[in-house]
């Protein structure tokens, strides 16, 4: 097949797969009369809070105002400091921008692509509160040691685990007390492992960081009997509705078949990957880890230099023969927003070299086999005529 070849339907880097049962039960929600948040929202919390072993979960209009949420519960604010990544979506900082701390940025480990945990000390000062940690693909970040660092600074960990949505640590799940010890946010945004639409939880430590956060997502307010109404904080509008919580709903019982598939399709692309035609490409490849990672992206690291293609150039190439691709992610630091902060290009050499060249393939559940010999057939071609 030609890279330019468009006979064959348009593959998409991602693309959620929605049964009829739940599209079904978005129509009864909606003739129900009650659309905005109510009893399926309390069933969606519910059913999160056996998935992460019987923890507090509150569901939120988005997988960002989780973070943002967990920071105040947290007594993060004006003057204090927060170490992340800045290979993420730059969400991850701006939350921390938005209750009037100051994100600071630590390099990624090169084969992770995670933050390197042998540099956060280095950063930690006496206006240190918190660490939010990404789970980038799926993989999760070694929770042993970065909980071992929060403990010993006395720091909160709010874990922005909006990819990891069934990624396990040492065998426990994500976001349970036995492999998140502290704040656990996740999003179903369309792009995730499973979708609300639009949405998130936050998994918190105890009733009363459920009950602030309660009055967090829906204006600070408090209600008492039939007609008492009170606003203790300042919060903001974050309510998750019916609708999207029955979609939830569906696409949670079909998590364990979601990652299973996505598991199944990553080992292919591994297989295919590991020939020698596909070797002499010099991709860098993921971590094989399929203990703990729910293979939320395939992303390779396509070479650089002189005679090499640009992924722009790669992508539209992969356009062009009716194949999506991704970016995932440009390093944080090195938006406008945050170079008037201070930050500049040589802070961060390993996120500024990956978020330079990292390529997000396709990888969804309702793909097969033959797909991912596509992709990785057209990306051999596309490199092989660079």
């Amino acid at each position: 097949m030609s890279p330019t070849d468009d006979t064959k339907p348009f593959l998409p880097f991602t693309r959620p797969d929605i049964d009829e049962e739940t599209i079904a039960g978005v129509a009864d929600v909606l003739r129900s009369g009650w659309i905005t948040s109510g009893p399926q929202v309390k069933a969606f919390e519910a059913t999160l809070s056996q998935l992460f072993g019987g923890r507090p979960v509150r569901a939120f209009n988005s997988g960002t105002c989780t973070m943002e949420i967990a920071l105040r519960i947290a007594g993060v604010g004006e003057g204090d400091e927060v170490i992340t990544t800045p290979l993420s979506w730059i969400a991850t900082s701006n939350v921390v921008l938005e209750t009037g701390a100051s994100p600071v940025f630590m390099d990624i480990d090169p084969v992770t692509r995670n933050i390197d945990l042998e540099k956060i000390e280095a950063a930690i000062t006496p206006r240190t509160k918190a660490i939010i940690p990404v789970d980038l693909a799926g993989l999760p970040v070694d929770r042993d040691r970065l909980h071992a660092i929060a403990q010993k600074h006395n720091l909160r960990v709010v874990e922005d685990a909006a990819q990891a949505a069934g990624s396990k640590w040492r065998g426990n799940l994500i976001g349970t007390k036995a492999a998140s010890r502290d704040f656990a946010s996740f999003s179903f945004h369309p792009n995730k492992n499973i979708t609300s639409i639009e949405g998130g939880c936050l998994v918190l430590n105890d009733e009363r960081e459920a009950a602030l956060a309660e009055q967090y997502r829906l204006q600070g307010v408090v209600r008492t009997g039939f007609d008492g109404m009170d606003a203790e904080v300042l919060g903001g509008k974050f309510n998750l509705t019916d609708v999207a919580a029955r979609v939830g709903l569906g696409q949670l019982r079909r998590l364990d078949e979601f990652n299973a598939k996505r598991r199944a399709l990553a080992q292919h692309y591994f297989k295919l990957l590991d020939a020698p035609a596909a070797r002499a490409l010099n991709l860098g490849l993921p971590p094989a880890d399929f203990e703990n990672s729910n293979w939320h992206m395939f992303q390779v690291v396509l070479p650089e230099g002189p005679g090499c293609l640009t992924r722009a150039q790669v992508m539209e190439k992969m356009r062009a023969a009716n194949i999506g691709t991704g970016v995932h992610y440009p390093p944080i630091h090195l938006f406008t927003l945050y170079r008037n902060l201070g930050w500049k290009p040589g802070d961060f050499p390993n996120a500024e070299r990956i978020g330079r060249t990292i390529l997000t393939l396709p990888l969804f559940p309702a793909m097969t086999a033959d797909d991912v010999g596509r992709v990785v057939a057209t990306l051999g071609e596309i490199l092989q005529k660079k």
